[in-house]
């Protein structure tokens, strides 16, 4: 799922064995990159099941209840002493958190009806019917079947069987269904027989069963009410993933659990449905009242967990191509096909999918890929086989798009979606636990994908940019998680629903990317495939021992080297080391690559399996001029410090000669070096040491690093760190003007050129924000012109990656008259991202009034909505408005309060006291809001305020000391 996607296919002997060697390599964690799986027939049956072979026992936790034994019949009263739970069942396997092993799904027969009609006011909600016959293989006796459902209304359960042979056998006898109940704490439907099914026999289960459709819940089935040619319309689509199929029809509703569907969707005429599969034929019929409805029906698919199933019942048009013979279509809004809005998409879509058939080896085994765009889906997308579902602001490119980095994200997310039809479509993962595998990898593949079609792209930097350095940000050794969950007793929607972030996604993409460096990328790409007879690397230990150090355990490790002796140790990394470390929980160490520079040479792969280690080729003198770096182009997960000598002889580079340090590089020790330097690994003079080459640095991503680590949202907003500003201003100003100088140049004369500039267009509303921050006149200046003619001529917008910055310094710059303009703008808006845009920018107003008003406006029945976030909170975070803000509140609480829920208070109480150091502050503050919070929040705040104050005093040291150096230095 996306940032954070055929009845009999034929595939010969040599295409099963990659097949196996890549679902081994996902499924366990690259725990079978070591280990030898050749051919199918080494491989154990719970691992046939999970590639979707028919006939093959699953494995399944060992704390299930055994099945009922022949004969008997549920209780019709309790049995005394019997400990019940709420629904008043006696205990059994519906407590279980995951399904008994007795049944294994082989096929489905799915018909869903939903009652969507054109031109009429659709209310909240609509109601669906629908059908499902599941052809199931019986491994142990029972008289009891439990699968998922929840939420639906079953009317009839029938059970046949056991089948002579395949599914629709009409001769089959039926297994007496003596009752039908749910247990909704655990959501199964629960079907007690009057006899028992036998090992090894076939059977099917025949349910009919109906439910509601909410408008854009985004879970099951959904619909979407939108504008197109000028008319209101709707919509209807589904969200499998992870557990909401079981909400659209009674299914085994797990990963590991596939099966084969043939789908038949009932629907309005004037729609078109979709499925995962090409239409196979339409038929007519007439519900209760003589309407005509279309039945379409679509050819099976491959073997496939439920959460892959997907439709679609639209009045959309397409636009589609042929790629290796199979079709593509692009299904959006008539208004956006007809204007060209998919057409980039379109392009991209089959070059994508025929370059990972040819790096995999293996053949997209669909027929056909639909994608589709809907008005509304969270900004989000997934990757259904062979119907890709996607917000349309991920797929359609808008005319005013051109300078944005809008197609670059597009090729991200069609990348990321299109690598999942193999990684986690073709192979899917066992259980949740290991849901790092699809997302990470696929993520890590986007990065194959945009390289192949921008080869001119600076990869390392851009995958930097995009994954490696929010992660980092976030992951520590304390971290509640790793990515590879141990467990797999999870099934609560909510907490798999959870497993969908940084984590899952950008850890799982670099140790992917690790991975592939170690192995350098030709083996790697082998090894998805078989990596039995791998001789070409030396490694420590086998894949998975040293994956397992990775992805079993959280965080990553902080590796120093001294320079002067050659020792390498390794230690975790926390949010703010402690001397006494021992009092830290955390004793494992990593199986580390290094992979590392000399003077600008490529070294050889070294391995730190241990907590400690001396290579003495790493050594250099105090009297030479060689220098080290550690971690090529950044592939390894982890942080690298040096000794006192290994950071002077880097800086001494960077004076001496930058451009010798490849530009990964120097944002690598820029990077590294404040966040090591902010948790206490090393001294801020050491990082603030790096930037004074900064003169001569002409790359505006490593600009983007010293920016975003030196000129924080803390140092801006921070009243005591107004002695810092002149200093501050004097030193980067004085390094700053040339970078500067070359991008108010380009956005002056030629801003078309940034399209193609992709690192620029994410850096550059830092710059611009920093320079105007700190009163450069031309940025102040560029400001004013490119407002006031975006005011004067409306179509002339502001490119893109900086408009939120020139909005902003228009109204702080500007009057009463540049304000109500972009009220009376944000009033005209349809765009959620353009009217949250607009409302920040007028909290930028240095004018007390004008913010007082609007604040009013926000909480009174002005004409303004102001739906999108909570203006006060806005106001309180901008640097006049906190002052304003609290003001406000002494009249208006009670009204803020009703606007935005108690809640709100709190959250305000935390922005207007972000800069509290003092108990004294913190008491002010209490009493302040004390009338205002209810009484458990006033239990809670005092807690966070005191984490408010530790850290300020902690940035207060820390700025007390920025400041000496700044004198120092300026």
């Amino acid at each position: 799922m996306g940032p954070p996607s055929s009845s009999g296919f034929y595939v010969s002997r040599a295409v099963v064995v990659l097949l196996a060697g890549l679902a081994a390599a996902l499924l366990l964690a690259l725990a079978v990159l070591a280990a030898l799986y050749g051919r199918c027939a080494r491989v154990p049956p719970s691992e046939l099941l999970h590639r979707g072979v028919p006939g093959a026992a699953t494995s399944r936790p060992s704390t299930q209840e055994e099945p009922r034994p022949t004969g008997h019949t549920r209780p019709t009263r309790e049995p005394a002493g019997t400990t019940t739970p709420g629904n008043g069942r006696p205990p059994g396997p519906w407590d279980q958190l995951r399904l008994p092993p007795w049944l294994v799904p082989l096929h489905y027969e799915l018909e869903l009806w939903p009652r969507l009609r054109p031109n009429e006011s659709w209310a909240p909600t609509l109601t669906f019917t629908g059908r499902v016959n599941i052809t199931v293989r019986c491994t142990v006796a029972t008289a009891r079947l439990l699968l998922h459902s929840l939420f639906l209304e079953c009317e009839s359960a029938e059970v046949r069987g056991p089948l002579s042979s395949g599914t629709g056998d009409r001769t089959a006898g039926r297994v007496p269904v003596d009752d039908v109940w749910v247990a909704f704490d655990t959501q199964y439907l629960v079907l007690e027989l009057g006899g028992a099914l036998q090992p090894g026999g076939r059977y099917e289960l025949q349910l009919s069963f109906s439910g509601l459709v909410y408008q854009d819940l985004r879970e099951g089935l959904f619909f979407n009410v939108y504008t197109d040619q000028g008319e209101r319309r709707a919509l209807l689509a589904s969200q499998m993933e992870p557990t909401f199929a079981r909400s659209v029809f009674p299914c085994f509703d797990e990963p590991a659990l596939k099966a084969t569907f043939n789908i038949t969707i009932i629907h309005h005429p004037s729609y078109v449905a979709l499925s995962n599969m090409p239409k196979l034929g339409q038929s007519a019929r007439r519900d209760a009242n003589g309407s005509t409805w279309t039945v379409t029906t679509f050819s099976t698919t491959p073997h496939m967990p439920t959460y892959l199933v997907a439709l679609a019942v639209c009045d959309y048009a397409h636009v589609d191509r042929t790629e290796r013979g199979k079709e593509i279509r692009i299904w959006a809004r008539k208004d956006a096909i007809a204007n060209g809005n998919a057409d980039f998409a379109l392009n991209l879509t089959g070059p994508i999918f025929s370059f990972l058939e040819d790096l995999f080896n293996i053949s997209y085994p669909l027929p056909k890929t639909d994608i589709i765009a809907l008005p509304t889906f969270d900004n989000s997308a997934m990757e259904n086989w062979g119907l890709l579902i996607f917000d349309e602001s991920l797929l359609l490119m808008q005319p005013n798009d051109q300078v944005t980095d809008k197609k670059a994200v597009i090729s991200f997310i069609l990348s990321h979606e299109i690598g999942h039809q193999w990684f986690g479509n073709l192979v899917t993962m066992n259980w949740w636990n290991d849901i790092w595998l699809k997302e990470g990898f696929a993520s890590y593949f986007e990065f194959a994908v945009i390289n192949y079609f921008n080869p001119k792209f600076p990869r390392n930097e851009i995958f930097f940019s995009n994954i490696l350095h929010n992660v980092l940000s976030e992951d520590h050794a304390l971290v509640s998680r790793a990515v590879s969950l141990k467990v797999e007793n999870f099934t609560e929607t909510s907490e798999i629903n959870e497993l969908f972030d940084l984590f899952t996604y950008n850890k799982g993409a670099s140790l992917a990317r690790m991975l592939s460096s170690f192995l350098n990328e030709n083996l790697f790409l082998s090894a998805l495939k078989v990596i039995d007879d791998q001789n070409k690397i030396l490694l420590p230990a086998t894949v998975k021992s040293i994956m397992d150090r990775w992805t079993r355990q959280s965080g990553f490790p902080v590796i120093t080297l001294n320079v002067s002796t050659g020792a390498i140790k390794q230690e975790p990394f926390y949010l703010g080391k402690v001397k006494n470390e021992t009092l830290l929980a955390h004793n494992d160490t990593w199986i580390v690559p290094i992979l590392w520079i000399k003077n600008g040479i490529t070294q050889s792969l070294v391995w730190l399996d241990k907590s400690s280690k001396i290579f003495p080729e790493m050594q250099v003198s105090a009297y030479d001029h060689d220098w080290v770096i550690l971690n090529l182009n950044m592939t390894g997960y982890y942080r690298v410090n040096y000794d006192t000598l290994g950071w002077k002889k880097l800086n001494q580079q960077l004076e001496k000669d930058p451009k010798a340090i490849p530009v990964i590089h120097r944002l690598q020790l820029i990077d590294d070096a404040f966040s090591l330097s902010k948790h206490n690994y090393i001294e801020i003079e050491t990082a603030l040491d790096l930037t004074k080459y900064l003169a001569e640095e002409d790359e505006i991503i490593v600009w983007y690093a010293v920016l975003v680590n030196l000129v924080t949202k803390d140092l801006v907003f921070d009243a005591n760190s107004y002695d810092m500003y002149p200093l501050l201003k004097k030193y980067l100003l004085k390094r700053l003007i040339s970078i500067w100088n070359i991008y108010s140049t380009v956005i002056r004369e030629n801003v078309a050129v940034l399209q193609d500039d992709y690192l620029a267009l994410v850096a550059l509303e830092k710059l611009f924000e920093t320079a105007c921050w700190l009163g450069l006149e031309d940025c102040l200046q560029l400001s004013r012109e490119l407002f006031k003619n975006w005011v004067n001529h409306p179509e002339n917008e502001i490119p893109s990656p900086i408009k939120s910055v020139i909005l902003c310094y228009g109204v702080a710059l500007g009057s009463e008259k540049e304000w109500d303009f972009l009220l009376n703008m944000y009033t005209n808006k349809t765009k959620e991202e353009e009217r949250i845009q607009l409302t920040y920018a007028m909290s930028c107003s240095k004018d007390p009034w004008i913010l007082n008003r609007y604040m009013e406006y926000a909480i009174t029945a002005s004409p303004f909505a102001f739906n999108e976030t909570n203006i006060v909170e806005v106001v309180a975070a901008s640097e006049v408005g906190r002052y304003i803000a609290k003001d406000f509140l002494v009249n208006n609480w009670q009204a803020v309060s009703e606007r935005y829920g108690t809640q709100s208070l709190v959250s305000l109480m935390y922005i207007i006291g972000r800069t509290i150091s003092t108990d004294l502050q913190i008491t002010e503050l209490q009493q302040f809001f004390g009338n205002m919070l209810e009484e458990h929040q006033r239990l809670t705040v005092h807690a966070k305020l005191q984490t408010i104050k530790k850290k300020n005093l902690e940035n207060k040291t820390r700025n007390a000391r920025m400041m000496a150096w700044l004198q120092r230095n300026t």
